[in-house]
């Protein structure tokens, strides 16, 4: 139980956390073991890896030689690039 509190909290606090902090998958990423928890990209894991096996999401840093994770200030930037991308095709389409 309290693993799982802790990713409720991680999850709660993406939006909380300093942009120098790190996060990683289990974290990033919809989990089908654990639907019932949110994370702040609404795909899968291995979505999350074929984008940036393909340059379309930032790489992640290899903390350790198991430990993987990505900065906070990257997954921003990068959502907020979507968001930005989303709301010119929605005005070049009216």
């Amino acid at each position: 139980m309290a693993g799982r509190a802790t990713s409720l909290a991680h999850t709660a606090n993406f939006d909380t956390l300093p942009d120098s902090a790190f996060i990683r998958e289990s974290q990033l990423v919809q989990s089908p073991k654990r639907p019932d928890i949110a994370a702040p990209l609404p795909f899968s894991a291995p979505t999350l890896w074929r984008k940036v096996k393909a340059g379309t999401f930032p790489k992640p840093i290899k903390l350790s030689s198991r430990i993987t994770a990505w900065r906070v200030s990257d997954v921003r930037a990068w959502i907020a690039t979507q968001c930005a991308q989303q709301q010119a095709e929605g005005i070049n389409h009216a």
